[in-house]
């Protein structure tokens, strides 16, 4: 799919736009309200989110638990699918298996994969390490349980955007001092690396007025990490070198209008240097959300694209 730089930049204008004025200063506000105690503000905006998108055609979905939902394409085959377990986005704070579900749905339709999306508990009433704690659980699981969904454990990777992403390397991280099969590998869509800010180029750029504000940054980083931001499970670029070069191979695909872009490329060219293969996409004129929110269409069918092909399983490994 060829991008076109001048259409995901008019789609991205269009976006925010349209986006609803003083969104981002009230779930700041609804964030810091719940950081005090007052959850009231924080779940109209859970809610405002939790409506699932439509299925795509020859898909279907089951809930397994309350916690986790198993897309699978309905037309079988003998040989055993890919699975990608998926963590929402949403700062840590809101989302959640429905505000993922068009892009699970289309991502089985599209790549003929199986995708497990994962409920994780939410700060601020739940800060880390107990969303961390639910991903690996749901990955366990996937291991576990594979086999019964068509695919097998060594087909499993992990993947998330925002906040997900950020789950989705920790969660690698976090398992690979444990006996359970390494993951396959892992999909990031912008995913935050470093949970304070960072100052960087995009980050001091982009920090107001392009669909994830710096204020509603640092409020999603108060909520989630509390008084240890820098821990290498939170801000999974400071992990060890040692950690960071057992990493499964990654595709990560960015959005240039985002205060997460700086962060995400140098943690891309640190994997890289650390000898991970790594490959990163940057969309041009894109902003974040294009993932969950509809409104940049491009951008979307291009990570869907992208996503599709570096899933898709070699001979060797469906024998």
């Amino acid at each position: 799919m060829e991008i076109d730089t001048s259409t995901l930049r008019k789609e991205a204008d269009a976006f925010l736009a349209g986006m609803p004025k003083g969104l981002q200063t009230r779930q700041t506000e609804a964030v810091r309200r719940a950081i005090q105690g007052d959850t009231e503000a924080l779940n109209q905006v859970r809610y405002s989110r939790n409506t699932p998108s439509p299925l795509p055609k020859g898909v279907s979905a089951t809930y397994l638990t309350s916690r986790l939902r198993l897309y699978t394409p309905m037309l079988k085959t003998d040989t055993p699918r890919p699975l990608l377990v998926y963590f929402h986005g949403g700062g840590w704070t809101f989302g959640s298996i429905n505000s993922c579900s068009r892009f699970c749905g289309e991502l089985v339709a599209q790549a003929g994969i199986s995708v497990l999306a994962v409920n994780y508990a939410l700060a601020p009433e739940a800060p880390f390490p107990h969303g961390l704690n639910d991903c690996i659980e749901a990955i366990r699981f996937a291991m576990q349980h594979a086999e019964e969904w068509g695919s097998t454990s060594h087909l499993i990777s992990a993947g998330g955007d925002s906040a997900g992403g950020n789950l989705a390397i920790a969660t690698a991280l976090g398992m690979l001092s444990s006996d359970t099969i390494p993951l396959r590998s892992l999909v990031l869509f912008y995913p935050v690396t470093l949970a304070y800010s960072d100052n960087s180029e995009s980050w001091l750029r982009y920090g107001t007025g392009f669909a994830l504000d710096s204020e509603l940054m640092e409020v999603f980083n108060q909520a989630y990490a509390s008084q240890d931001a820098r821990h290498h499970l939170i801000s999974v670029a400071h992990a060890p070198d040692n950690l960071l070069s057992q990493l499964p191979p990654t595709l990560l695909v960015a959005a240039e209008r985002d205060i997460l872009c700086s962060q995400g490329r140098k943690f891309a060219d640190l994997l890289k240097h650390l000898g991970v293969n790594i490959k990163r996409y940057e969309l041009p004129g894109a902003v974040h959300l294009f993932i969950t929110v509809p409104g940049q269409p491009q951008a979307f069918q291009h990570a869907l694209s992208l996503t599709a092909s570096f899933l898709r399983p070699s001979p060797s490994e469906t024998k």
